[in-house]
């Protein structure tokens, strides 16, 4: 037996595992790194974060990844190169974070990285009757497992696609494991670039959970942001939409995506959703020449009304949802107020707070989940989630990077 396999399955026996998890999202602000030690499996995982960090992205990085990120053509050459100088990237911080957590790459069992995504398209947006629902993140394991010395799990989300899954979101997973309460009906949100939920009653086990994207979250706030502000990168505090008003019009049209009229579960992304579709909209709503302020509070009012929309029809089942809240979107302030009074109105009985209240950091919450990913598909020995049950497939993901 080659050593790599005697140490993956030596890893995967023993009581308890550290591990790392990556994620890299659409904001491209910087890769969360979180360390976890986990044990057990299933609905029996044991998982504590011992400590996390976002290492902020250098401006290189943003404008590589901006160049080909969301566009439907472009330049393979440069998708070629950035694939292995993002892992190697990306191998750089762990390396760096690992040193600042206190210990040594020899103590890592395992590393989950996300990637970097740049471009999503499920059939609902392609709509090519011969091509199934796709998606494509890259960052390769293999320079990730090689620059830090530890076995890596990478591209989740194919083997998603391939079993019948839409790629995004797969926060369910993970929310089951570590959220799911027997005493609370509730909805894990996250609002990072896309928001997504999952829905988790308290009664009916796993054929009645989901997790599905429910509209934009800050990746067109952050967008217009970038495009006319070349200091800022976000609108830090709300500070330029709550100096602005909603235009009603154009709060209208960004409400006509056909992405709305699907049901849940249902995935999108920033190809949809972005400064091309504002843009469209503006015309539509002969909205053209508003400030930069109005565009910024009507855009903070359409994520709160996609959020809170599908909140409340979920709510309507179970009016006494307790909502834990995650993703860099819980750092918008106008955000969360739209989006709370919107809940007071039509669903009193709702309560909204932080996965704080778990005791999980919202900013680490995704990574944590990615971990939790690697750790399923390493040592979990049951069908966690029955295929039977379930409209998300029961697969282990994962590509499997060794070391050289």
């Amino acid at each position: 037996m080659h050593s790599h396999i005697e140490k993956l399955h030596y890893i995967s026996n023993k009581n308890s595992r550290l591990v790392i998890g990556l994620m890299s999202g659409t904001s491209l602000d910087g890769l969360d790194i979180a360390l976890c030690k986990i044990s057990g499996s299933g609905v029996n995982t044991q998982c504590a974060l011992l400590d996390f960090i976002t290492i902020d992205y250098c401006e290189e990085y943003r404008q590589q990844v901006k160049a080909i990120f969301a566009k439907p053509v472009g330049s393979i050459e440069q998708v070629c190169l950035l694939n292995a100088w993002i892992g190697r990237y990306h191998a750089k911080l762990v390396n760096e974070a690992i040193l600042g957590f206190g210990y040594q790459n020899g103590d890592i069992d395992v590393i989950a990285s996300h990637g970097q995504t740049i471009y999503h398209c499920p059939f609902e947006q392609h709509q090519y009757d011969d091509f199934p629902n796709a998606t494509l993140q890259i960052g390769d394991g293999d320079h990730i497992a090689v620059l830090t010395n530890i076995i890596t799990l990478s591209d989740f989300r194919q083997k998603h696609i391939a079993a019948g899954g839409q790629g995004a979101p797969l926060v369910m997973y993970g929310d089951y494991l570590l959220f799911h309460c027997a005493d609370e009906n509730r909805i894990m949100l996250n609002i990072g670039g896309i928001a997504n939920l999952t829905y988790l009653p308290s009664k009916g086990g796993v054929s009645k959970i989901f997790s599905s994207d429910i509209g934009p979250g800050n990746t067109m706030m952050d967008a217009y942001v970038q495009s006319h502000y070349s200091d800022l990168h976000y609108d830090n505090d709300a500070q330029i939409a709550r100096a602005g008003n909603v235009h009603l019009g154009l709060l209208k049209q960004l409400d006509c995506s056909s992405f709305f009229e699907q049901s849940l579960p249902k995935t999108t992304g920033p190809e949809v959703f972005n400064l091309a579709y504002l843009y469209t909209a503006q015309k539509k709503a002969e909205a053209t020449n508003l400030s930069n302020e109005d565009i910024m509070a009507t855009l903070c009012e359409f994520s709160a009304q996609c959020i809170s929309d599908s909140i409340i029809t979920l709510g309507k089942a179970h009016p006494d949802l307790m909502i834990y809240v995650s993703g860099g979107g819980i750092h918008n302030p106008l955000l969360m107020e739209r989006i709370q009074i919107k809940l007071n109105k039509q669903l009193p009985q709702a309560k909204l707070g932080s996965t704080e209240l778990l005791s999980l950091n919202p900013d680490a919450k995704e990574a944590v989940l990615f971990a939790l990913l690697a750790n399923e598909t390493l040592a979990a020995n049951t069908e966690t989630f029955p295929s039977n049950e379930t409209n998300m497939p029961n697969v282990s993901m994962g590509k499997l990077s060794f070391p050289s």
